[in-house]
């Protein structure tokens, strides 16, 4: 995100924004425009996609396939921004000092207490953290006048405003060190688990505290696209596995491991869905960033 000027990041938002007046292109329920359309087919798909072997590939090819429609469908030039939470976390800090909740350039800030109540009876197959969801974004370009959520959070069907609640405690696992220690590890499985973490907010680690720091909409397991940082995060998390396979790519452009839902062995072969987003195709055609259908590289 750093390395946009402010009028390539008002162009960025703007097409993000764009992607509301689209229609929609699958079937489930609640779903009125293209954004709810990511955001329905994550839902949709999290149970099978996170804590495995294919969750780092699946997540590669949804954030390529969000950049698609923004360079087709809305008219962008440019490519999917990642937010480096390296540069932005600090001892004693406040996360909040970076430039990605700058209500101007970037997404707007924190959520404000008492401007928004999550639905009466939770469902507890939703994975809700009810202390995440402080309040709605009320700056910037996301804010309650400007957007509109469909979805969520969890599985719900509501409409309601982008709702954060910043923690910074979750600072320690978005540093230099953890992300050192993740590009350490020898295997895939070893390093998708270091950057991935565990179902638990004990062990986060890089991708469960992207989404946790922010709170609200992002840190749920299904309906965290919500939040338009979704993909400048899983970017990022992308651009780490790319770092990491550039690393010994002889080896690690095809070092695929760990277990599906199922408890099979991630392969190669194995088959990645989006619905009506995009075609089916296996792992094996975006380990290498180069190549079609991925065709990008990371500055």
């Amino acid at each position: 995100m750093r390395t946009l000027n402010d009028s390539e990041k008002a162009e960025y938002i703007r097409a993000v924004k764009c992607t509301q007046s689209l229609p929609n292109i699958t079937s489930f329920a609640g779903v009125q425009n293209r954004f709810d359309d990511f955001q329905a087919v994550h839902i949709n798909t999290a149970d099978l996609i996170h804590y495995v072997g294919h969750f780092l590939p699946w997540h590669r090819r949804f954030v390529s396939i969000y950049e698609t429609t923004l360079r087709t469908e809305c008219d962008y030039k440019g490519s999917i921004p990642y937010w480096d939470w390296t540069q932005d976390v600090k001892p004693g800090g406040n996360i909040l000092n970076s430039p990605i909740f700058d209500p101007v350039t970037g997404f707007g800030g924190d959520g404000v207490p008492g401007t928004y109540d999550l639905p009466d009876n939770l469902p507890d197959s939703s994975s809700i953290m009810t202390t995440a969801f402080v309040g709605c974004v009320m700056d910037g370009p996301f804010s309650r006048e400007n957007f509109i959520i469909h979805l969520g959070p969890g599985r719900l069907i509501t409409s309601h405003c982008l709702v954060r609640g910043v923690d910074n405690k979750y600072d320690k696992f978005l540093n230099s060190e953890a992300v050192g220690r993740a590009l350490s590890q020898p295997t895939f499985e070893k390093f998708r688990v270091e950057l991935e973490g565990t179902p638990s907010i004990e062990h986060p680690n890089e991708h469960g505290s992207g989404h946790l720091v922010i709170g609200g909409d992002l840190s749920n397991l299904y309906s965290s696209p919500g939040d338009p940082i979704f993909f400048l995060h899983h970017s990022n998390l992308d651009r780490l596995w790319w770092s990491w396979e550039m690393m010994d790519p002889l080896r690690r452009l095809d070092d695929m491991s760990g277990k599906t839902v199922k408890s099979k062995e991630t392969a190669l072969e194995f088959l990645l869905h989006y619905d009506a987003l995009g075609n089916t195709i296996p792992i094996r055609d975006v380990m290498d960033i180069r190549d079609f259908p991925l065709c990008y590289v990371y500055e």
